[in-house]
C-alpha cells in the first residue's frame, strides 16, 4: 500500500508528542509524519522531504496555531544555532515528554506491558549546565569568531556572543580567545576548502573546584607566540591549564594528543565527596549536578550492603566504580580506552580507594578474563556508550548471571531492546527504571534501572 504523502508536498498538521530525537510526531490518515521544529500541541504547515514505508518526515514551514507549551527562547541564537533544540518548549513539558518516551520505548520496544517506571528527575539547573563546550572557530564580518554550527548544517558555524549552557566564565574565555585571534590577525580553518589555521577551542570547567582548562586546536603549524596566548588566559584565575592540539585531517575532532602550554596537566572536578582529575580528553559527565544524581542513583539502585563483587563495565575514567566502593568489598572496572583506565587508576590514588582495580579491555572479548581473575560478580554494573550493549558484550553480561544488574543508559531505544534480552534469555527482571534529565533544551535523555535475577 503507498505512503498517503508524498516528497515535496505539504501539509496541515498537529503535534501530538515529541519523538526521541526531538521531532514532532504527528499523523496524515493515520500515517506517522516526524516534523523537526513542532511541539506538542502546536497546529503547523510542513513539507515532506522523506517517505519511507512506514512514516514520512519533514520541516515545519509555518506554525498555524501556537501551542501553549511554548514560551519565548531567551537565547539570542536560538533557532540558528544548532546546540539548543526546545528552548522555546516549558521545561517542565521536556522532561513529561522525555519521561513518556522512555516509558514508550520499553513498551513498544522491550515489550514491558507496564515498566516499574519511577518519575525522572529534572534538572537542577536549567541553564549553565554544562562543565565542557567545543567551539568552532569561523569568520563573519567583523574577523574570526567562535560559536556552534548552524542548526542542520555541517558546514557553516555561527558566531556566538553568549552561550546560556555554559558560565559567566566560559563565555569571557571565550570571547578572551576570539579577541586575541583577532589581533593576531589568525585566520579561521575553512572546513570545505581545508585553508586557514584556527579550528577549536575546548573549555573545560571544574564546577566545583572553580578550575577551568583550556584547549587551543589548530591545523599544523606554529602561527602564533604561545606565551601571548597564555597572558590572555592566565588573566582568568580559574584557569589552571591551556594545552594546545593539532589537527593534521579533515575530519573534526578534538580529542587529540596536546602539548601543555602553560599550569597543570589537569584540573579537578569533585563529586559526591570524591576528586576525579580532568584531562583534556578525559570523559566526565558535561553536568556535573546532575552527574553526582545519576551516580547517586546508581548507588541506590545497586543496594550494596558491603560484602559484594562489583563489575564496572565501561567504567570510563571511574567515576561510577568509585562512588560505589566504600559500599562494596571490591569493584572491578572494564574500559577499551587506556588512557580513561589510566584516569580511573590515577583517580582511586587521588582519593586513597583500594578497593578498586580498573583494567583496558572490550568488554564482549574481555570480560571472561576479568571473570577468571576477580570471580563472580554480585553486582554487574554497566553504562555503555548510546549503541548500548551490542552483540558480544550484551551476551556476555548476561551470562555473567550477577544478581543483579545497574544499567546506565544514554539511548532509550537500545536501553529497551538490551533490556529485552537480559529479560527473555537471560531471565533478568526489570524492578525499577528512572529517568534523569542531564541535557534541558536537547532531546538527550539518561536513565538508571534495575534488574534482578529470578532464581
Amino acid at each position: 500500500m503507498a505512503a498517503p504523502v508524498r516528497k515535496g508536498e505539504e501539509l496541515e498538521l498537529r503535534v501530538d508528542s515529541l519523538a526521541y530525537g526531538g521531532s514532532g510526531v504527528t499523523r496524515h490518515d493515520g500515517f506517522v509524519v516526524f516534523v523537526r521544529g513542532g511541539v506538542p500541541g502546536d497546529a503547523v504547515r510542513a513539507r515532506i522531504t522523506k517517505v519511507k514505508r512506514g512514516f514520512a518526515e519533514g520541516v515545519v514551514t509555518e506554525i498555524v496555531a501556537r501551542s501553549p507549551a511554548r514560551v519565548p527562547a531567551p537565547c539570542r541564537h536560538f533557532g540558528v544555532c544548532g546546540g539548543c533544540r526546545f528552548q522555546d518548549l516549558a521545561y517542565d513539558m521536556q522532561v513529561s515528554e522525555k519521561e513518556r518516551q522512555v516509558r514508550d520505548a520499553l513498551v513498544r520496544i522491550g515489550r514491558f506491558e507496564e515498566p516499574p517506571l519511577e518519575p525522572i528527575v529534572p534538572a537542577a539547573s536549567v541553564f549553565g549546565y554544562r562543565n565542557k563546550l567545543e567551539y568552532s572557530f569561523t569568520t563573519t564580518e567583523d574577523g574570526v569568531d567562535l560559536g556552534f554550527h548552524r542548526a542542520g548544517r555541517w558546514d557553516e558555524v555561527i558566531g556566538i556572543d553568549e552561550c546560556l549552557l555554559t558560565t559567566d566564565v566560559g563565555n569571557a574565555i571565550r570571547l578572551a580567545v576570539r579577541d586575541w585571534a583577532r589581533e593576531e590577525r589568525l585566520a579561521a580553518y575553512d572546513q570545505e576548502t581545508g585553508q586557514g589555521y584556527l579550528r577549536h577551542l575546548v573549555v573545560r570547567e571544574g564546577r566545583n573546584t572553580g578550575q577551568a582548562l583550556v584547549v587551543l586546536v589548530t591545523a599544523p603549524g606554529e602561527r602564533f607566540e604561545t606565551g601571548y596566548l597564555v597572558d590572555v588566559l592566565r588573566r582568568f584565575p580559574e584557569v589552571r591549564s591551556i594545552h594546545w592540539a593539532i589537527n593534521d585531517t579533515p575530519a573534526e575532532q578534538t580529542n587529540l594528543p596536546t602539548r601543555l602550554l602553560w599550569g597543570d596537566e589537569a584540573i579537578e572536578e569533585e563529586i559526591l565527596g570524591l576528586r576525579f582529575r580532568v584531562r583534556p580528553s578525559a570523559f566526565l559527565q558535561t553536568n556535573t549536578e546532575m552527574a553526582a544524581r545519576l551516580y547517586e542513583l546508581a548507588r541506590e539502585y545497586a543496594r550494596l550492603s558491603g560484602s559484594e563483587n562489583v563489575y564496572d563495565l565501561y567504567c570510563g575514567t571511574g567515576t561510577i566504580g568509585l562512588a560505589l566502593a566504600a559500599d562494596a568489598q571490591t569493584v572491578w572496572g572494564l574500559e577499551i580506552s587506556e588512557e580513561a583506565v589510566a584516569c580511573a587508576i590515577e583517580n582511586a590514588e587521588l582519593n586513597a580507594i583500594e578497593n578498586v582495580r580498573f583494567y583496558a579491555g572490550n568488554v564482549g572479548q574481555t570480560v571472561e578474563e576479568l571473570r577468571e581473575q576477580a570471580g563472580e560478580p554480585d553486582v554487574v554494573v554497566v553504562d555503555p556508550p548510546r549503541a548500548g550493549l551490542a552483540g558480544k558484550a550484551l551476551r556476555r553480561t548476561g551470562a555473567l548471571g550477577a544478581g543483579r544488574i545497574v544499567y546506565v543508559s544514554c539511548n532509550p531505544t537500545t536501553l529497551a531492546s538490551d533490556l529485552q534480552v537480559l529479560r527473555d534469555e537471560y531471565g533478568y527482571e526489570l524492578e525499577r527504571c528512572r529517568p534523569v534529565d542531564m541535557f534541558p533544551h536537547t532531546p538527550h535523555v539518561e536513565s538508571v534501572s534495575a534488574l534482578t535475577l529470578r532464581r
